[in-house]
């Protein structure tokens, strides 16, 4: 704008002295030097001081001349005008002449284009530069049309006096009226002036660019949609392969399932073998019996007995020998169809398939999990036969049973023992069935013992749960998890495992953490595949359990079981359900969502899912809950940033959701242009999330501070092992040599958008203006103080509208700050009322700035108020950036030391500035401060001269009663408010009156009591009758106080001595009154002198059980209160006696109290008020 301004006054200057306008030029040269604009006046001075132009000499001759008389003047002006009525024939003359050469040359011009090529580049240069004396004298049309822009400009760049001396000096044409031509149109001179910069070389360059790009942007886009027919090709083609698979895979599952199908029939098969080779068993164990039985015999001599023995033994052997070759012919089987299920299970292993059968077998995807399972079936029904073999049928048993019967028989007793040991040797040597007593088929008997165990406690565990009392329950947890650990059966470890989760209905912190331990130890002993096939899915049924407590074991669990299951489950299957939790409804489930996905962060295998955890991070952040939000964070945010390393695009989506959700408000004003058009309404809802997103902000503060550091380009200097932003360091990243794009963030990005938010929120928005004001001051404690001052410092100054210094920020920076500096007087007034608390607050609020920060307001409140000679009053927007400053108590004392200077200022409007600051300093200071600082300074504007410094102090006397029920404060208030009547003044008076108003519902009963006394004498006053307009004024005033009065709790003196009087003096000046006020006030003496309204409510509340009267129903705000009557503490007097109201005559429904106050309107009455004094305030 100010090179724009410079070229068109140059413009001017060169005009005027080519045309010889030396009066209009000298008056310009002295505008121009009373602007301050030296710059433009410089060849205006060169000129003017030229001795060849006007010689000493001469300027001297001409001093002494005397002044003509008008008579030679006019002799003159006569001559004059003939030489020019001559001169203008002569000119007419030739420019006919003119014209007719300008044809003809125009033609020859057009006949050597069209034989020559177009000139170059040089010759439009040339062209270009061609100077205003070269274009040849002016034409009577071009000179009119210039001399109208040259007035124009002159009058719009303000200099008044040179376009009147340009008005006398050019003759012969009308400035006030330009014609309707080409050249007409507002605000020529600078539309001439950007009309010959877009004919400039630059401006040529600027155009070819623009066509090059064009070209480039339309190559892009045909090499875009090649890309795109390309890919649509091989979108094809990837369809086409996409069927080709589908088919595949549905033979692949077609063959899946004939595999399964064979799997059946082998398993069945197998079953077949097993059961004949349990009829084996059977048979050897009745061939057991016979061999037992023939050797039992009494009768038999020995002889025979060896033969028979002999034999039979023999044929036994034969026996065990076939039954062992039809074992072995069995296991072969057996083996094949193992082979074929192993064959089976490494194809299925292949396409990762997992079943459960109806069983809750899992059938794995290796040979060795069949095989594990099959040899468990066996040596299961081994077991099982071996031990009925073992306790039943052992060859001992039988050798004791043979020795005691045959103990006369000492030669058949042995050779008894021998044949059973040999018969044992045979049984466990052919036929392999059995082992060592100790051992069978590789189990220890310890082992099927424990087994058995296992079994009875799974069967007894879900009958004793129920009768065992809740806070004991835990003790079955080991008990619990043993069994599910060893049993072999899936149905029953999948029903224990039910009853682990369903243990407790509603289990409490401790229990949920008894719980889990217990989870967790049992998915380190089971593995992965048990802890996803049996655990979780018994944990993942509570999700939608209707008790928030199993639910948020849903949610432990997610974090601590999923270190021990696949990685693939941890960020699919284990991610989808903590998304689910975090819609619960349940904070507390919400919240254990927020902890539990920060644990699961770390046991993600890849960054697959980050965006989709970086979405539900600002979810969690934006929760309704603030103990969600002090979770996230504390545990979340951090975990993400840390896992993702991706801060610089959570900062950018940060930044985003903030001015987001105050962009996406309505205005608060529909009217364009105006400030209130510019800020937002916002919402509950969007005030939360703008402040937990800003909380979020400056918890990521240190993580930035730390990316700093990490990619500092220069050498830091340290102090305490803390890497600090120097001053040297600064000047280094001014040079914009290098790049270091995580600092740029924190200026360049950061402060912008916080401004841009600060221009968005109303005054009343002092929570967000406060978290803002909370994260500069972080800013200013982490990076430093040198980055305070160089950096943050001049960028709010910018945005404010004052000069500062960026010398220590980069140039391409520098030009994106400057947009920050107000251009219109519509952001001038956004920029204080909205950045400037920012800048008082959060950046001048730091520690080390207090000394600046007193300066900063000392200049704008003493300085600025005597220089522009207005109150405080008239800015609004300075008197709210110091009352937000007055929220941060560390900075009272600087603020009430330059308060202190303003109210003993000898300058007017600065000590009505400093009332009006006292003023809305008050809620935010204690009664100490009030007593020490406050009262002492309205004391001394009190008892200032001027009526509007004191009538000043009056409202914020009646501020300070509003908030303080301090005896002694109240009593110093009631001292100075005396003073003030004693003077007698009618705005005085006034004044008083409504600034206690104001106070009455929160004050004390005694300052009720003072002002209900004053307003009895004032109204006993006489007053003249020919003003009737004061009257009006003191009887309003009068009126609002009463009716403010009579809905509090007044004493019965009070009311005898005060109110009842004062209603009286008032009804005698009924002209005066207004009649809703006077309508008022005869209900009020009706009531409170004890009518019939009173007796009504007593009689009703005799049998009702309420107050004895309506009115005792109201108080302090006006509405429902108790209030003591004089009906309600004593008798009614005898000559008054208690009659019981008549049904026909109805009174009270017009007199009751609440009808009256609602009629009254009353609390919308002070509401209004009060809202008049502050538009008065910002008016």
């Amino acid at each position: 704008m100010d090179v724009e301004r410079s070229s068109l006054c140059n413009c001017v200057v060169n005009f005027l002295l080519e045309e010889n306008y030396l009066l209009s030029a000298f008056e310009l040269l002295h505008e121009l030097l009373d602007d301050g604009r030296d710059a433009q006046a410089i060849r205006l001075k060169e000129f003017f001081s030229d001795p060849s132009q006007f010689p000493p000499d001469q300027i001297s001759r001409f001093n002494s001349l005397r002044v003509a008389d008008p008579q030679s003047l006019l002799e003159e002006k006569e001559a004059l005008d003939e030489k020019l009525a001559i001169s203008e024939y002569e000119l007419r003359l030739a420019r006919e002449d003119i014209l007719k050469l300008r044809a003809e040359l125009q033609k020859k011009l057009e006949s050597s284009l069209a034989e020559t090529n177009v000139p170059g580049p040089e010759s439009q240069q040339q062209k270009r530069d061609t100077s205003f004396s070269e274009l040849g004298p002016l034409k009577d049309d071009e000179r009119r049309d210039l001399n109208c822009a040259i007035k124009e400009y002159l009058l719009i760049a303000g200099y008044r006096l040179t376009a009147m001396t340009f008005y006398e000096e050019v003759s012969g044409q009308n400035l006030d009226v330009w014609h309707d031509t080409p050249a007409y149109v507002p605000d020529a001179l600078r539309h001439y002036y950007y009309q010959f910069l877009s004919s400039t070389a630059e401006a040529a360059e600027e155009k070819i660019a623009m066509i090059r790009e064009h070209e480039s942007l339309l190559k892009a886009n045909e090499r875009l949609k090649q890309e795109q027919e390309l890919m649509m090709k091989n979108k094809d083609v990837a369809d086409a392969q996409i069927m080709v698979l589908k088919k595949s895979l549905e033979a692949l599952q077609k063959d899946l399932e004939d595999k399964e199908t064979l799997v059946q029939h082998l398993k069945q098969s197998l079953d077949h073998q097993r059961k004949e080779l349990n009829e084996c068993r059977a048979e050897i164990t009745s061939l057991k019996l016979q061999v037992e039985n023939s050797r039992s015999g009494r009768a038999w001599a020995a002889s025979d007995v060896d033969n028979i023995h002999t034999q039979s033994l023999e044929s036994y052997k034969a026996e065990l020998r076939s039954l062992s070759m039809e074992l072995e012919s069995l296991k072969a089987n057996n083996c094949v169809a193992m082979d074929s299920i192993a064959l089976i299970t490494s194809e299925e292993a292949e396409e990762r398939v997992v079943e459960i059968h109806e069983d809750k077998t899992v059938v794995s995807h290796s040979d060795d999990m069949y095989s594990r399972v099959l040899d468990t079936k066996d040596a299961q029904a081994m077991s099982t036969t071996l031990r009925l073999d073992n306790y039943k049928y052992k060859p001992e048993e039988i050798s004791q049973e043979a020795l005691s019967s045959s103990s006369s028989d000492n030669g058949a007793m042995k050779s008894g023992e021998a044949a059973a040991g040999q018969n044992g040797e045979a049984l466990f040597k052919d036929g392999e069935l059995f082992t060592k007593p100790h051992s069978v088929n590789g189990e220890s008997i310890p082992d099927k013992k424990g087994l058995e165990t296992i079994q009875i406690l799974s069967d007894a565990l879900p009958k004793i749960v129920p009768y065992v009392l809740i806070n004991h329950r835990e003790e079955l947890l080991p008990l619990i998890i043993c069994a599910i650990e060893r049993h072999p059966d899936s149905s029953t470890r999948d029903s224990l495992t039910h009853t682990l989760f369903n243990l407790i209905k509603r289990p409490d912190e401790n229990q949920r953490r008894i719980i889990m331990d217990a989870c967790v130890g049992l998915a380190k002993s089971v593995g992965e595949m048990r802890t996803e096939t049996e655990l979780l899915p018994q944990c993942w049924e509570q999700i939608n359990h209707m008790y928030e407590e199993r639910r948020l074991l849903v949610a432990q669990s997610c974090g601590e079981l999923a270190e021990f299951v696949r990685p693939e489950i941890r960020d699919s299957l284990i991610l989808s359900i903590v998304q689910q939790l975090i819609e619960d409804s349940a904070t507390i489930v919400r919240e254990a969502a927020a902890q539990n996905l920060a644990l699961l962060l770390r046991l993600f295998p890849n960054m697959d899912k980050y965006f989709k955890v970086e979405e539900l991070m600002f979810q969690l952040v934006c929760d309704p809950s603030g103990v969600v939000v002090e979770t996230t964070l504390e545990e979340l945010v951090p975990a993400v940033v840390n896992w993702g390393n991706k801060l610089d695009h959570i900062l950018r989506v940060l930044l985003s959701h903030i001015l987001g959700s105050a962009q996406r408000c309505p205005p608060l004003s529909g009217v364009e242009g105006s400030v209130e058009s510019h800020l937002r309404v916002l919402g509950e809802r969007e005030r939360w999330n703008i402040d937990v997103l800003l909380r979020m902000l400056t918890a990521l503060l240190p993580f930035v501070h730390q990316k700093v550091n990490e990619t500092c380009p220069f050498v830091s200097v340290s102090e305490n092992g803390k890497p600090l932003v120097s001053t040297s360091l600064l000047e280094l990243y001014a040079r914009g040599n290098v790049e270091w794009p995580t600092f740029d963030w924190m200026h360049a990005d950061c402060f912008p958008d916080l401004i841009q938010l600060a221009c968005l929120l109303p005054q009343k928005e002092d929570s967000l203006r406060n978290r803002s004001s909370k994260f500069l001051l972080a800013v200013s404690k982490q990076f430093g103080d040198h980055y305070l001052t160089h950096v943050m410092l001049p960028v709010f100054l910018l945005a404010v509208g004052d000069n500062t210094d960026l010398t220590y920020i980069p140039p391409s920076i520098q030009l994106t700050l400057k947009e920050l500096r107000p251009k219109t007087v519509i952001a001038e007034r956004l920029s204080t009322m909205c950045v400037l608390p920012l800048l008082l607050a959060g950046v001048l609020g730091a520690p080390s700035k207090k000394e600046q920060l007193a300066e900063y307001l000392r200049k704008m409140l003493v300085r600025n108020t005597v220089k522009e000679g207005q109150s405080m009053k008239c800015n609004v927007a300075t008197i709210d950036a110091v009352r937000f400053l007055c929220t941060f108590e560390e900075h009272h004392a600087v603020i009430f030391n330059i308060l202190w200077e303003m109210v003993v200022s000898t300058h007017i409007n600065m000590k009505i500035s400093a009332a009006y600051l006292l003023k809305i300093i008050v809620p935010y200071i204690d009664a100490k401060v009030t007593s020490t600082h406050v009262l002492p300074a309205l004391v001394t504007l009190g008892s200032d001269q001027n009526l509007n410094v004191k009538y000043a102090s009056i409202e914020a006397f009646g501020a300070v009663a509003q908030h303080f029920k301090n005896d002694m404060i109240v009593d110093k208030i009631r001292v100075q408010m005396d003073a003030f009547l004693e003077d007698g003044s009618h705005e005085a008076t006034i004044a008083v009156v409504r600034a206690l108003v104001v106070a009455v519902p929160h004050t004390t009963d005694r300052l009720r009591d003072y002002l209900l006394s004053k307003i009895s004498q004032l109204t006993a006053m006489p007053i003249p009758a020919s003003d009737v307009m004061r009257r009006r004024e003191k009887a309003n005033a009068f009126c609002e106080a009463i009716r403010a009065l009579d809905a509090t709790d007044l004493s019965v003196t009070s009311v005898k001595e005060f109110l009842l009087p004062a209603i009286q003096n008032l009804l005698k000046d009924s002209d005066s009154l207004d009649p809703a006020h006077k309508e008022a006030l005869e209900i009020i003496m009706k009531e409170r002198s004890g009518g019939t309204f009173e007796s009504i409510s007593k009689v009703m509340g005799a049998h009702l059980g309420l107050a004895s009267s309506v009115t005792s129903f109201f108080g302090d705000s006006g509405l429902l209160l108790g209030k003591k009557e004089s009906g309600d503490t004593t008798a009614p007097p005898p000559s008054e006696p208690l009659d019981t109201p008549k049904p026909a005559p109805q009174p009270s429904m017009e007199d009751t109290r609440f009808r009256r106050i609602m009629r009254g309107n009353f609390t919308d009455m002070l509401r209004s008020k009060a809202k008049g004094q502050e538009d008065n305030l910002q008016n």
